[in-house]
């Protein structure tokens, strides 16, 4: 037994020594860069660091997830994975629930979410974690089969690199959220060897309302991430496709019909994602829901297999003609000669992909809707030109408008019509259906917009008051907490003390305000100098008025857990310059407008300064 603890003392003073060691390597290095490379090189530099590690982890979930699918599905146990297959998905997602809940207790939900929130408001920060848990969560729920994507993952593994390498470093909080942004990039340009989507992905989602100033690092991320994608998988990316057909104007009535359509489907996936998410999380129990949502993910994919995964094999079949294999693959004997029975069936699949994606997502898996909105645009595109040959003479091209379906859903969806144009057009290796791709996501863009003004990313927290993009006013407001505004430097009184026993505490305070507290610290009233003024000189007036017979209630109260701009509002609506803060039922202290403006105005030159 001594030796053991003999053992612990040796190993914990060696830690300490290291951490030590550490530190003080660290800061000669800060000193020696603070003296030799200025912020803005510095920043350059730690966005290709940033973006090479992003790109690699990308490679690295890629390739995990490869080979936990060709144990699955092509190794060993092939004999047998007609049956596993629709459990596969459920044995995923309960691994996963049981890692996340019960040993690192993280939820994960809509990973871009969770960015979002951490730049507006936790000063950019994101957990240690994180660089590695959604990889590992993530490569089990979609190796197994989960209906949902890799994307979203690797771009929270990819930030998280990014706010933590820039906290290492002491970087304040706007280069933070940049480094944040070359993480997105660089893992995005690592996944797809897109790099050109990674900085429009990563400018438009991750980083909205910034200036242009911060492109170059991104571009610089978003290169470094390809090329380290390029150097250890070369071609072998998420998806790619060459294209076969050119685009031929006079299909620009049909592109036209096919961006609404893509818009509708867009609202359809968005309104049923959140219809799913508010049915399946009822279920408190986290490993009771996850064997739900797994169960039902079974019984969608046992009527339709080409749900099962991110979906891009699929959408390969599709674009190279073999759309036949898509229905073999059903445990029913459907007849694909038969176009009534495709098309049927492809629109279950159409119907079934929103509601297996939040299954998965929401029942305890981890994984992103970037790839199944991808998928339902592929399936309705090709859907919508097949009808199109089949009822008129016309005949366009399946490819095509598979490609440009995918980058209508895709903008409606996640609100990003440039990253959709952008990713189409690279992983098609050319910008020939550039002009459909333009009109198609601008469309289906608008029509979403018109039902739904946020995307399934910002929703929740726009309607928090957790995130406000597009206006800098806003954010910065957004960025002043209640609690380190409030002043609590105004003397209290009791409302059964005496006008005399106000009047001392007049001669002790620097302020007009006196809010008046029972016993229990709780705000009966307040008093103000102007309500007393004119009997507070009466020496009479003032043995005999009570407290509580002059108080008043205030305009309003507001909580330290309210948003700033739920603040404003109240300041706005009342007229008044100051308001108390009531939390819990007791008296904090008060918030006035003055203090808020300075705190307002100081964020401003520092934002400027930097």
């Amino acid at each position: 037994m001594v030796t053991f603890c003999k053992k612990i003392t040796i190993s914990t003073r060696l830690y300490y020594f290291c951490d030590m060691k550490f530190n003080q390597i660290l800061l000669n290095f800060l000193i020696w860069r603070i003296k030799h490379i200025k912020n803005r090189n510095f920043t350059m530099i730690l966005s290709a660091v940033i973006g090479a590690v992003a790109g690699l982890a990308a490679v690295l979930l890629k390739e995990t997830v490869h080979l936990i699918q060709h144990f699955l599905l092509k190794g060993e146990h092939a004999e047998v994975n007609n049956y596993l297959i629709y459990f596969y998905p459920l044995i995923g997602i309960m691994i996963t629930v049981m890692i996340t809940r019960y040993y690192w207790k993280e939820k994960l939900g809509h990973g871009i979410t969770d960015i979002l929130f951490a730049i507006s408001q936790k000063s950019s920060i994101l957990a240690r974690g994180k660089m590695y848990s959604r990889m590992i969560t993530s490569a089990i729920t979609v190796g197994f089969g989960g209906s949902v994507g890799l994307e979203a993952p690797i771009v929270v593994t990819g930030t998280a690199i990014g706010s933590n390498i820039a906290r290492l470093m002491h970087l304040d909080y706007k280069n933070r959220t940049l480094l944040i942004g070359c993480g997105a990039a660089g893992a995005i340009a690592g996944i797809f060897n897109s790099p050109i989507t990674g900085v429009i992905f990563s400018s438009e989602v991750i980083l909205a309302g910034l200036g242009f100033a911060t492109f170059i690092p991104l571009l610089i991320a978003a290169v470094c991430g390809s090329l380290v994608s390029l150097a250890l998988l070369g071609d072998d990316v998420l998806f790619s496709f060459v294209l076969k057909d050119p685009f031929i104007a006079t299909d620009t009535p049909f592109f036209i019909l096919l961006g609404i359509l893509c818009g509708l489907i867009s609202v359809y996936f968005t309104r049923l994602t959140y219809y799913v998410e508010q049915k399946i999380t009822k279920i408190k129990n986290y490993a009771f829901r996850g064997l739900v949502g797994g169960l039902l993910l079974a019984l969608i994919i046992f009527f339709f297999p080409p749900i099962y995964g991110e979906g891009y094999n699929t959408i390969k079949l599709l674009l190279n003609s073999h759309e036949s294999d898509i229905i073999f693959q059903s445990f029913f004997s459907l007849d694909y000669g038969n176009p009534i029975v495709f098309v049927l069936f492809m629109l279950g699949i159409v119907f079934f992909k929103p509601i297996a994606s939040s299954l998965t997502i929401e029942s305890g898996g981890s994984g992103g809707i970037f790839a199944p909105s991808l998928f339902l645009g592929g399936v309705v595109g090709f859907l919508f030109a097949f009808s199109i040959n089949y009822l008129f003479p016309a005949k366009i091209s399946l490819s095509n408008f598979t490609l440009v379906g995918m980058c209508g859903v895709m903008s409606g969806v996640l609100h990003a019509p440039l990253t959709a144009i952008f990713l189409i057009a690279e992983i098609t290796g050319g910008y020939t259906l550039f002009v459909p791709l333009m009109l198609v996501s601008a469309i289906s863009f608008s029509t979403i917009s018109y039902f739904e003004k946020y995307s399934i990313y910002t929703k929740h927290l726009i309607e928090r008051g957790d995130y406000i993009p597009h206006d800098k006013d806003k954010q910065l407001l957004s960025g002043i907490k209640i609690k380190k505004v409030i002043e609590k430097d105004l003397i209290t009184v009791k409302p059964y003390q005496k006008l005399s026993d106000l009047v001392k505490a007049v001669r002790m305070s620097k302020r007009n305000i006196f809010p008046v507290v029972d016993d229990e610290d709780r705000l009966v009233g307040i008093i103000t100098l102007d309500d007393i003024r004119d009997i507070m000189f009466d020496e009479l007036a003032r043995e005999e008025t009570i407290i509580s017979s002059i108080m008043r209630d205030p305009p309003a109260f507001v909580s330290s857990q309210d948003s700033m701009q739920s603040v404003m509002n109240t300041f706005e609506i009342t007229g008044a310059w100051n308001l108390p803060v009531i939390n819990e039922g007791k008296y904090a202290g008060f918030v006035s407008k003055s203090r808020i403006f300075n705190t307002y105005r100081s964020k401003l030159k520092k934002d400027r300064a930097e």
